[in-house]
């Protein structure tokens, strides 16, 4: 039997939390005296907590001492734990199931491969905790993508070598570290942001099964 590794990121692939994300971003802005768009919103994805609120800042010509720069910081985790708190399993995206149930009956290795600190509890939350053979996420990492660093861990955990893993991803920082890992990259999103991966679904209802029957046969 073919065994392969099926990586998954969490945010903007199995769920989306970058909804909470805005409104907690918004919510510090505005607290600030400072407009927030989704357009700005779309700029800060991939960035780091501590980037994100340096353009924030940037943005509405605030200038604020590091005290309170950390503390806002902390502010805004916090709300963001507060909005994550209330998920569901209904916030799972589009036959996101599906997918895990049929690699679940193929015995397949399945690993979630994200950047964020919260994904154990996000997973959690909605139920598909127990989904997973390995979780890899920012409590485990130094690097960010596109470094290959946490595709190549969940490859290790799942006892599957790097050329044998698949993974799915939202970000063009994701599929860059799926590429460099010398793995097969999947993009869920829009093809001419994700044109580097070898294949690109708008999301999860366009994937076959025969598709992933033929990545887990593929030598």
């Amino acid at each position: 039997m073919n065994k392969k590794g099926f990586i998954f990121d969490l945010d903007g692939v199995i769920v989306d939390t970058a909804k909470y994300h805005f409104l907690a971003w918004k919510k510090l802005a505005n607290d600030l005296g400072i407009d927030f768009t989704e357009d700005q919103n779309e700029q800060l994805k991939g960035v780091s907590r501590v980037k994100s609120l340096e353009k924030i800042l940037n943005w509405g010509g605030v200038s604020i001492s590091e005290e309170e720069f950390n503390q806002l910081m902390d502010k805004k985790n916090q709300d963001y734990l507060s909005y994550i708190e209330t998920m569901t399993k209904d916030e799972i995206l589009v036959d996101v199931p599906k997918v895990l149930d049929l690699l679940k009956d193929e015995n397949q290795g399945v690993a979630l491969g994200s950047a964020s600190k919260n994904a154990r509890t996000i997973l959690k939350k909605v139920a598909l905790y127990d989904t997973f053979d390995a979780i890899v996420d920012g409590t485990n990492v130094s690097k960010a993508k596109p470094d290959p660093e946490v595709f190549m861990i969940a490859a290790k955990n799942l006892d599957i070598q790097p050329e044998h893993c698949i993974v799915f991803e939202d970000s063009i920082a994701g599929i860059q570290a799926a590429n460099a890992a010398n793995m097969v990259s999947i993009g869920i999103g829009e093809e001419d942001v994700l044109s580097e991966a070898d294949f690109v679904f708008q999301d999860f209802t366009e994937i076959t099964t025969e598709f992933i029957t033929q990545l887990i046969n593929k030598h």
